[in-house]
């Protein structure tokens, strides 16, 4: 058996963003991910957005840690030499009955601390892009892309530089309560137990399975979304998102760092992760994207990819709830934090994430 001070459980941009600041303070880690790469999950599988924090609760994890979490990451990412853009975002209403919801989110947002934004009418939208349209539109300058592969291998550098090491095709099966520390069980080509002083289960998806038995865990739901990009380059050069829908931001506009237009993700709630992206939703893209890009051509979209949401709450409940991460205090196990929904914002969220996670352990000591 394997003496190892810390494990971190899965090598996504928020397990490697914790992974780095345990390693940074003087912590000996491993990175267990169970696919062949890091990243190959949730962190992989969405819209690269560096989110501003306007659509969240205040006080909630998710308002909280995205608005600082996206000032650092731009700031991380300058350093580093990752490829960030601050294109900003057009929120649209495109009815009038939709308005009301824009001036909602400009306070929800200002409550937050978003800096800049601006409520401005639909000619002012339309003068930013013409193709649009807008009745009204919340113009969002705080809001970009990132290379999120490239921000994922930044964060590796850093945790391997500060001796942390990452073990691939490493699948957990189970955590178990020792009378010192927590053991790990681990599969892969040479099976293994690992006792550790400490556990990070930043698992995504596969998170409150991994609690069971250990720590209450909510329930796991899956929000699958679909994307599909355009043929052609968009007539557009900001991200443009619809009022939200339930479970989601709606369909939205995206234009990736090599100028690739993208729409989505949908919301389609299923029983297991699975990412085949059926061609017959474009339908409804259609219908949904001409609320504010009219123009849009028939034919002009084609499947691209699907990624799943972790959710804590079911459509039933309207799948919005607030990041959930649970230390000692909260379950009782000394030495384990497990992280619960980590959907966006987490991306833009990732080195807040971890530092607050990371301080529940530090903290502890």
């Amino acid at each position: 058996m394997e003496e190892i001070e810390t494990v971190v459980i899965g090598a996504g941009v928020v397990g490697l963003a914790i992974a780095r600041a345990l390693a940074q303070a003087g912590r000996e880690v491993i990175v267990l991910e169970a696919e062949s790469g890091f990243g190959a999950g949730i962190s992989s599988r969405n819209s690269e957005v560096i989110h501003a924090g306007i659509y969240y609760p205040r006080g909630s994890l998710k308002a909280r840690l995205c608005v600082e979490g996206r000032r650092r990451l731009y700031d991380y990412c300058a350093a580093h030499g990752v490829a960030t853009r601050a294109c900003g975002k057009l929120i649209v209403a495109t009815t009038p009955e939709e308005i009301p919801a824009l001036d909602d989110l400009a306070a929800r947002g200002a409550r937050n601390g978003v800096e800049g934004l601006r409520r401005i009418s639909g000619a002012e939208a339309r003068a930013m892009e013409p193709a649009l349209r807008a009745e009204a539109a919340l113009w969002s300058p705080g809001t970009g892309i990132v290379d999120a592969h490239g921000f994922m291998l930044a964060l590796l550098g850093d945790a391997e530089a500060a001796g942390a090491m990452l073990a691939l095709n490493a699948s957990v099966r189970k955590i178990i309560r020792a009378a010192t520390g927590l053991f790990v069980d681990v599969d892969g080509v040479t099976p293994m137990r690992l006792h550790a002083r400490e556990v990070v289960n930043a698992a995504g998806l596969a998170a409150p399975g991994l609690s069971a038995g250990l720590a209450p865990a909510p329930p796991a739901h899956f929000a699958k979304g679909n994307y599909f990009r355009l043929r052609g380059r968009a007539p557009f050069s900001r991200l443009v998102y619809p009022a939200p829908v339930v479970g989601g931001l709606g369909v939205h506009l995206t234009i990736d760092l090599g100028g690739q237009a993208r729409f989505g993700p949908d919301v389609e709630w299923i029983a297991r992760p699975e990412y085949a992206v059926d061609p017959t939703r474009a339908a409804a893209f259609y219908g949904a994207i001409r609320r504010y890009w009219p123009d849009l051509a028939d034919g002009a979209l084609e499947p691209d990819y699907a990624g799943v949401r972790p959710k804590l709450v079911g459509p039933e409940a309207g799948g919005a709830a607030d990041f959930r991460i649970d230390g000692p205090e909260r379950h009782g196990v000394a030495g384990y934090v497990a992280l619960y929904g980590i959907e966006s914002p987490g991306l833009t969220a990732a080195l807040a994430v971890a530092d607050h996670a990371a301080g529940m352990l530090i903290g502890a000591r």
